[in-house]
């Protein structure tokens, strides 16, 4: 789990094609990485990845077509600069909201509009996530943790203050770039809550079952 609060940002090293997944180094000399293990989680622009192998100042994490098919990895490539966040602790201070890692489509920016002091930008959605995504909710945009701040068609507008630009790759977007999209979990379970099957099972309980246990006064 995460909570959209990026710690640092790395660059991609290097992109191996194996064939069956991509094996990804990125370079990470502020992350601090003592308390870094085999196994442990990474969000990489947003991408829950595990980490296969590490040093110092690096990382490596193996990503699967699936990944690539689903996300942003489709463009990524040597030298892009990638916002990252290690998997939080139970002690953490919770700063953001809950992040799982997993991507649910790809945005694109559609425009980025100046506003002195902060920046306006216009995100297009993918369709089948447009319904998740509303007015003052959360919306994570490439592993940070962002609130909505207007829906309007088929995009939303976020204001992003200044050092939200210098503390992620947020800074870099232009017209164009194609962004990794996790919907707010919560709006997932309540459209579950709301929309789903209830499973259909028949009771053994009856009323007499409930007069003979004492559950019901006798006249």
């Amino acid at each position: 789990m995460f909570t959209g609060i990026i710690e640092a940002v790395g660059t991609i090293a290097s992109l191996q094609n194996s064939g069956s997944d991509i094996r990804l180094k990125i370079d990470c000399p502020t992350l601090d990485m003592h308390d870094v293990a085999l196994g442990d989680s990474i969000a990489t622009n947003g991408v829950c990845l595990t980490v296969v192998e590490f040093g110092t100042n690096h990382y490596c994490a193996d990503v699967s077509q699936e990944t690539i098919k689903y996300t942003g990895f489709a463009n990524y490539h040597e030298g892009m600069s990638v916002n990252l966040e290690k998997a939080m602790l139970p002690t953490s201070r919770f700063g953001g909201h809950i992040v799982s890692g997993h991507v649910d489509g790809v945005g694109e920016i559609s425009r980025i509009i100046d506003q002195q002091k902060y920046i306006e930008v216009w995100v297009k959605m993918p369709d089948d996530i447009a319904h998740y995504i509303a007015h003052k909710g959360s919306i994570t945009v490439d592993g940070v943790s962002l609130t909505v701040n207007e829906v309007k068609g088929d995009e939303f507008m976020l204001w992003l203050i200044p050092h939200t630009l210098e503390k992620t790759i947020i800074g870099q977007y232009t017209a164009g770039t194609k962004v990794n999209l996790e919907v707010d979990v919560i709006a997932r379970y309540l459209e579950r809550l709301m929309t789903g099957k209830k499973t259909e099972q028949k009771s053994d309980i009856s009323m007499a079952f409930l007069a003979e246990n004492g559950y019901l006064n006798r006249k």
